[in-house]
């Protein structure tokens, strides 16, 4: 069979970035790091980096790609059998780790660029609901329904990443509650209509309360994970 150029090209790119993967591992390079300097680091050239993925950022783009895709597939798994609060304490303790402090800089750094070039990172940009919708799916197992669930998740993620931002910026700066009040930030529930025994028609139910944040289990998982 013969491939198309497009198809080549496909295989070809991707062969590239395994390379990328192999040499920087869960790390990404700087981002005044040069091509040449990465081309030179995985013995590749220069005008083939450039070819396939544009600049220094976009090999920074394509690497964070393949690094999330590759943990949140290892979170998810993990989790699987796990609960919402399980998976919300295995991400943030996954990203506070030191060795990952280069990537969430990394990071960061390519949401500020896609944020004034968004055209330019669909790909990354696509990735960001990878987590929500991991969330998402053990909170509706959990008994929340669909919109429930992706709010509860979007505010989780959100929050996750907003501290992220602040230990690069204030090492240091998040308390040791912060995956407790990360799982309290879910606010008030609103329960769907149930009807009344007897009378077929829907009965308003009040709002419930979020789930009580249990910080001392939050804390004890932590310390049984070091």
């Amino acid at each position: 069979m013969v491939l198309s150029s497009t198809a080549r090209n496909g295989d070809a790119r991707e062969r590239l970035l395994a390379r990328l993967l192999d040499v920087f591992d869960d790390g990404l390079p700087p981002p005044e790091t040069s091509l040449r300097e990465i081309a030179a680091r995985t013995e590749t050239s220069h005008a083939l980096l450039r070819y396939h993925f544009g600049s220094l950022t976009g090999v920074l783009a394509a690497v964070l790609a393949a690094q999330r895709t590759r943990d949140n597939e290892a979170l998810f798994r993990d989790a699987a059998q796990g609960t919402f609060d399980d998976l919300v304490l295995a991400i943030w303790r996954a990203y506070t780790r030191p060795e990952q402090l280069s990537r969430v800089r990394g990071f960061f750094h390519v949401v500020g660029l896609a944020a004034y070039n968004p055209d330019d990172f669909r790909e990354f940009i696509s990735s960001l609901d990878d987590l929500t919708r991991m969330l998402a799916s053990l909170a509706e197992r959990e008994g929340l329904d669909a919109g429930e669930a992706l709010t509860r998740s979007t505010v989780a993620v959100a929050a996750i990443r907003g501290l992220l931002l602040q230990e690069v910026l204030t090492p240091g700066a998040c308390s040791e509650d912060a995956v407790a009040l990360i799982l309290g930030m879910g606010g008030e529930r609103t329960c769907s209509p149930v009807r009344e025994a007897g009378s077929g028609q829907a009965s308003s139910v009040g709002p419930r309360a979020a789930p009580r944040v249990d910080h001392g289990h939050v804390r004890r998982n932590a310390e049984r994970d070091e």
